[in-house]
């Protein structure tokens, strides 16, 4: 797939929720996820390999009392990467109601997600 059908289909899958299936679909087996430094503050850690990324999402949800609702914008292509702006209203187990917005940037290499990285 090209990067702008990988974007599309992350986009599609994103507004479904269906977060496992992009996952499972998309990523390589050796991709990366890299969080901004101020992240590790609030749990949140880099990964490396499908099974560590699946595992850091895993931790997330498990961390979540009740989604309130998301979205994901319509990505934006440049060459390799392709971004999005993505947000979400949660209550955070012992934390309360909490909104977070952040832009998430995608490299792609060979029709697969190699590296994801946050922006918040």
């Amino acid at each position: 797939m090209t990067t702008q059908e990988v974007a599309d289909r992350f986009y599609t899958l994103s507004t479904e929720g269906k977060f496992d299936t992009i996952q499972n679909e998309l990523y390589a087996d050796n991709a990366v996820s890299i969080e901004p430094p101020h992240a590790a503050a609030q749990g949140l850690q880099n990964a490396s390999g499908l099974d560590a990324i699946k595992k850091k999402g895993e931790e997330f949800n498990s961390s979540v009392e009740e989604m309130h609702g998301g979205y994901t914008s319509e990505p934006v292509i440049g060459g390799n990467f392709f971004s999005v702006a993505m947000g979400m209203d949660v209550t955070m187990k012992g934390a309360g109601r909490i909104k977070m917005d952040e832009i998430a940037v995608y490299e792609v290499q060979d029709g697969k997600i190699v590296k994801e990285q946050f922006f918040f």
